[in-house]
């Protein structure tokens, strides 16, 4: 006979003693949480964008655990899980992001264009990467 987290010897002639260990299985997890309008993964600063952008360029959990070490393998498995079971809603959320850098950018370039001329000659002058 078993009782919860003890050893509770039966018959010794019908079967040898039993040891039953009270397991507690996590069923459901929460990886990502949503604050200063965003995404990010509990418990870090990094966001649920870094580690689906890099998700989607191939990177494996492994890699994208290796370059955010604030993440840990299970954090990342978490949070590429919850990217695929809202990925209509989370692909909308990067669009907007997408969008709103655009925009940023944008009004940036618009409001300091001696900055961006300046940032656009040093590009042109300094050696190509390949050089």
């Amino acid at each position: 006979m078993v009782e919860r987290g003890k050893v509770v010897e039966r018959d010794a002639r019908r079967a040898p003693a039993i040891l039953h260990l009270e397991t507690r299985l996590i069923m459901a997890k929460i990886y990502v949480e949503q604050r200063e309008g965003g995404h990010y993964i509990l418990g870090s600063r990094v966001s649920l964008d870094s580690a689906v952008y890099a998700f989607l360029r191939g990177e494996s959990p492994e890699g994208i655990a290796d370059s955010f070490p604030a993440l840990s393998l299970e954090q990342v498995f978490g949070a590429v899980a919850f990217y695929l079971a809202n990925r209509e809603s989370i692909d909308a959320y990067l669009r907007d992001g997408r969008t709103e850098f655009a925009r940023m950018r944008d009004e940036a370039r618009r409001k300091h264009p001696a900055l961006y001329a300046k940032l656009e000659a040093a590009r042109h002058e300094a050696p190509s990467p390949s050089a």
